[in-house]
C-alpha cells in the first residue's frame, strides 16, 4: 500500500502556520499601537503650543482646532456628529456613504450608541462614535485564538488516530510477511508428495483428475504468499491482461463450486482483442477473487449464476465486473459494507472489500462501486490503461 505523509510532519506544518500568522498579526497590533501612539502625541503637542501660545488670535485657535479635527480623523475612529435636534450635522470614518438624513445613517447611530455611550458637548451637540480599527481587530483575538487551539486539538486527535492506525497496519505487513514465510515449507512439502503421486504406476481417472486440480491448489496457494509479500510495498506497474485473469480465475472457481444439489454455476467472458492495462496483477487478482468469493457465498444453500466478465470502456479504460443473481445487498448496508471490520457473515472478518477498495483505488487510481442491478449484486472495478 501507498505510504501516507507522517502525521507529526502534518502537526508540525499546522503549528508553523498558525505560528507564523500569530507573529505576523502581532507585528500589525504594535504597529497600529504605534501609530495610535505617534496621533495622540501630535495632538497633545498641538494643545501644548496652543495653551503656551499668549499671542493666540481666533484665526490661530481655529487653525489649531482643525489641525486636531484631523489628527482625530487618522484615528480611524467612526463618529457622527450631531445637532441639539438630533440632525446629522458631520461625519468621520463612516464605512460607508450615505446621506445624512437616511435610515441607514439613523441606523448606524444606534449602532455606534451600542458600542460607545455618546458624549454631550458644550453648545448640545452629541457626538456618536465607535472603536478604533485597533479595538475591533484585538476584540476577534479571542476567538481567533479560540479556533486556532480547537484547530490544532482536531490535527492533534488526527495524528493520534493515523499514528495507531500506520502501527496497525505495521503489524498486519508484518503478520502478512510472516505468514508468507511461514507457508513456503509445506507448501514446498506438498510439491514433493504431488511428485510421488504422479509417479505412481497405476492411476486412475479419478486420481490423475484429482492431481491437476491439487497442482492448481498448489499455484493457488503460491500466490496467495505471494499477495501476503505485497502487502506495505510499492505498488508495481506491470502489463496484466484482463481478460486472461478473468479466464483463469474463472476456470478455477468453476471447478470448485457445488455441482449437486444448490448447483451454483462460474462463466467467465473476456473480449475478442487483447485488454491491457498498468498495475499489479497479483493484487488485482486477489480483489477478483474476493468479489467472486463473496458471490458464490451470497449464494450458498440457494444456487445461482456468477458471471465474471472484463470489457473495454475507451479512453484507456477498462471494467471487471462480478454480477451475481443472489439475494443482493440490502441498501442499509451499501454504505458500510467497504467499512474494515463489517461483516454480514457470522465468522467473517469483514477486511475482503475494504482490502480490496484500498487496492483498486490507493495501488491503482480506480474505482470499486457497488452498481444498481435488477437482481442480485453487481460489483465493478474501474481501471485506466
Amino acid at each position: 500500500m501507498p505510504r501516507r505523509a507522517p502525521p507529526f510532519v502534518l502537526i508540525a506544518l499546522a503549528v508553523a502556520v498558525l505560528l507564523a500568522w500569530y507573529v505576523l498579526y502581532t507585528r500589525q497590533v504594535v504597529g497600529e499601537l504605534r501609530r495610535a501612539a505617534q496621533v495622540q502625541v501630535r495632538m497633545s503637542t498641538e494643545i501644548l503650543s496652543a495653551i503656551a501660545d499668549t499671542n493666540t488670535t481666533e484665526g490661530s485657535r481655529i487653525e489649531t482646532l482643525l489641525t486636531l479635527t484631523r489628527q482625530l480623523q487618522e484615528t480611524g475612529v467612526p463618529q457622527v456628529l450631531t445637532d441639539p435636534s438630533g440632525a446629522v450635522a458631520d461625519t468621520f470614518n463612516l464605512p460607508f456613504t450615505a446621506e445624512w438624513d437616511s435610515e441607514q445613517m439613523r441606523r448606524y447611530v444606534r449602532e455606534l450608541d451600542a458600542v460607545n455611550p455618546p458624549i454631550v458637548a458644550p453648545g448640545g451637540s452629541t457626538i456618536h462614535f465607535g472603536d478604533t480599527p485597533l479595538v475591533r481587530s484585538l476584540s476577534t483575538i479571542p476567538l481567533l485564538q479560540a479556533a486556532g487551539l480547537g484547530f490544532l486539538l482536531l490535527v492533534g486527535l488526527w495524528g493520534l488516530r493515523e499514528r495507531g492506525r500506520a502501527e496497525r497496519e505495521k503489524v498486519w505487513a508484518g503478520m502478512a510477511r510472516e505468514s508468507a514465510h511461514q507457508l513456503g515449507t509445506p507448501l514446498s512439502s506438498l510439491g514433493g508428495w504431488l511428485e510421488l503421486l504422479e509417479e505412481t504406476e497405476e492411476q486412475s481417472p479419478t486420481m490423475t483428475r484429482a492431481i491437476e486440480q491439487m497442482k492448481l491448489d498448489m499455484r493457488r496457494l503460491d500466490r496467495v504468499a505471494h499477495r501476503f509479500e505485497r502487502i506495505g510495498r510499492p505498488p508495481r506497474k506491470d502489463d496484466v491482461e484482463l481478460g486472461d485473469m478473468v479466464q483463469r480465475i474463472g476456470t478455477y472457481f468453476a471447478a470448485r463450486v457445488p455441482k449437486l444439489a444448490r448447483k451454483v454455476t462460474v462463466t467467465y467472458e473476456r473480449p475478442e482483442e487483447p485488454l491491457q492495462i498498468a498495475g499489479d496483477g497479483v493484487l488485482l487478482e486477489w480483489v477478483l477473487e474476493v468479489l467472486v468469493k463473496n458471490a458464490i457465498d451470497a449464494l450458498g444453500g440457494r444456487g445461482g449464476d456468477v458471471v465474471i466478465s472484463a470489457t473495454p470502456l475507451g479512453e484507456g479504460r477498462a471494467r471487471l465486473r462480478v454480477a451475481d443473481n443472489g439475494p443482493g445487498v440490502p441498501r442499509s448496508m451499501r454504505k458500510k459494507i467497504f467499512e474494515a471490520g463489517y461483516s454480514t457473515k457470522e465468522r467473517g472478518w469483514g477486511i475482503g472489500l475494504s482490502l480490496a477498495k484500498r487496492i483498486v483505488e490507493e495501488n491503482h487510481g480506480g474505482e470499486l462501486c457497488l452498481v444498481d442491478s435488477d437482481q442480485g449484486a453487481t460489483f465493478d472495478v474501474i481501471l485506466k490503461g
